[in-house]
């Protein structure tokens, strides 16, 4: 009997963990950083 791990299913976890880390650090840096970009956005509209 040969034994042959299974590492589809922990590689697959693996990346989701990673997309989920990564949605998570771009929700962080929109919430901070949305209204100031905005701001700026609108700064440049009213300056036209």
């Amino acid at each position: 009997m040969v034994f042959t791990p299974q590492e589809e299913g922990q590689g697959l976890l693996e990346y989701a963990l990673i997309l989920i880390l990564v949605a998570i650090v771009v929700l962080v840096v929109l919430v901070t950083l949305g209204p100031t970009v905005g701001n700026m956005y609108t700064n440049i509209v009213n300056n036209f």
